[in-house]
């Protein structure tokens, strides 16, 4: 899989900043945040590629310094557009700091619109605690009034957050944009899959351009994890073999507590023994505030609450990106064992988990697909805010989707569902089961409540005798277009 993929919702955001600009004269600029390997620097490259108009774009490195990421900065400038045709007017020695290099960045701006991309934001702000101060002089001073595009970018969500906060020097000055991963209908596209495929592959990138780039088109996912199960240096392993050791370069308490997770570890006590590995379980009060930060500032793991109109427990925790949750749950180890030269290993280890664990997986995108199309008003339930899930102490019963008007604590249950991702048909004693379970939830009521099943590959008994049956292709077409 080659060339750039999807984006164009971003880029007409992006575009739209820019025609204001160039209407206004005045500057703009936007904070874009996203996780590695999201795609945010190419999506930037192609809006810079795309928009006609001199750039320069600068990218920051890890543990330069100050000095260094200056002397960088104006080097990428004078090989920039920016001045093609104007590099007599770009200064020599510049010595004062950020300061400095930021009037001569003023100094070659053409007084038509023009692009500055400013990558790594965090690691700059990192280097040098004046940085921010700096930007903000700069702009306000020098480029606010001139017809510039600032665009700043940076992985570090919890840092991007703050850069723009009410108590930091830029506050007030940058638009606010967050770049997802591509979805699932964007992911099944790019490559040229539909239905159980689209998804399965949604799964296994995450949506993430980078490994799906390296995706053949057509390619479904069994025959794509049997290719690269013996290449130990795979996008599909290294990427997220990379994002967590750019998140958590040491073994610390958080990274264990984010493995424990990936794991299937997934409530606060399971984590807790996890984790703490031979000096015992991790004591609460150390634990709270970790699941707390990861789940808020980095939000690497997500944490699901039973969605009823009375309270529950207990929440549940799960890594947030699928890519990042297979590799914890199975692709190191198949990584370690294609590095053994032992991929027939690997797919032994496939082999036993693959199921129990796309199960699981895929049913945070179910419940986001059914969301949406309660939006999209395609649901018999317009009234729908939440899809969640329900389940007691002893996870039994576990309800996998629950509709409801808000949550964790609702006031109107609107269904109760049943998700079954195996290559066998949702039959009558599966919509047994879920007919049972469903009574046990708080507020839902068969009577006024529906039933929806979600089936890989359909059902045995005659559609009629529940609310909503959905596949594999309903699914992925809630994240289709409008």
């Amino acid at each position: 899989m080659a060339g750039f993929i999807g984006r164009e919702a971003e880029l007409r955001l992006l575009a739209k900043r820019l025609d204001r600009m160039a209407q206004t004269g005045a500057g703009v600029a936007v904070a874009l945040r996203g996780r590695r390997q999201v795609g945010k620097s190419r999506l930037v490259q192609e809006f810079c590629d795309r928009a006609g108009v001199p750039y320069v774009f600068f990218t920051a490195i890890k543990g330069a310094s100050p000095v260094e990421s200056i002397a960088s900065l104006l080097g990428e400038l004078a090989e920039s557009s920016l001045t093609a045709t104007r590099r007599e007017l770009l200064p020599s020695g510049v010595t004062g700091g950020w300061p400095d290099a930021f009037r001569a960045l003023a100094s070659v701006l053409p007084e038509s619109p023009a692009i500055v991309v400013l990558d790594e934001m965090p690691w700059l702000a990192e280097q040098d605690a004046l940085f921010e101060g700096a930007l903000q002089t700069a702009w306000d001073r020098l480029w606010s009034t001139r017809p510039v595009f600032l665009i700043l970018l940076g992985s570090d969500l919890h840092m991007m957050e703050r850069l723009t906060a009410y108590d930091r020097p830029f506050y007030g000055r940058a638009d606010n944009m967050v770049l997802g991963p591509l979805n699932p209908a964007e992911t099944a596209q790019a490559l040229g899959l539909d239905g159980s495929d689209g998804i399965d592959a949604h799964l296994l990138t995450g949506g993430l351009p980078g490994i799906i780039r390296s995706w053949p088109q057509g390619l479904s996912a069994r025959d794509f994890l049997l290719r690269e199960s013996d290449d130990p240096a795979t996008s599909l392993f290294g990427v997220p073999e990379s994002a967590l050791l750019a998140e958590f370069p040491a073994p610390d308490q958080a990274r264990r507590v984010v493995e424990a997770v990936g794991g299937d570890n997934r409530t606060h006590a399971n984590i807790a023994a996890a984790a703490g590995g031979r000096q015992g379980s991790i004591a609460s009060g150390s634990l709270s505030p970790l699941l707390r930060k990861l789940t808020e500032e980095k939000q690497v793991i997500a944490v699901d609450h039973p969605l009823a109109t009375q309270a529950g427990k207990p929440a549940l925790y799960r890594v947030a990106d699928s890519n990042l949750r297979f590799y914890l749950a199975m692709g190191r180890a198949i990584q370690e064992q294609a590095r053994r030269g032992r991929p027939n290993a690997g797919m032994r280890i496939l082999t036993r988990r693959w199921s129990s664990w796309r199960g699981r997986a895929v049913e945070p995108l179910v419940r986001e697909a059914l969301e949406r199309a309660a939006v999209a008003g395609e649901l018999p339930w317009p009234e729908i805010g939440v899809v969640g899930g329900w389940w007691n102490r002893n996870n039994n019963p576990e309800v996998d989707l629950v509709a409801a008007d808000k949550g964790p604590i609702a006031d109107q249950i609107y269904f109760a569902g049943s998700v079954k991702w195996l290559n066998h048909a949702f039959d009558g004693r599966d919509l047994d089961t879920l007919r049972r379970s469903a009574e046990h939830i708080p507020g839902f009521e068969r009577e006024r409540c529906g039933l929806v099943v979600v089936s890989q590959s359909g059902v045995t008994f005659d559609p009629g005798e529940v609310d909503l049956v959905w596949g594999p292709d309903e699914v992925l077409r809630a994240w289709a277009p409008g």
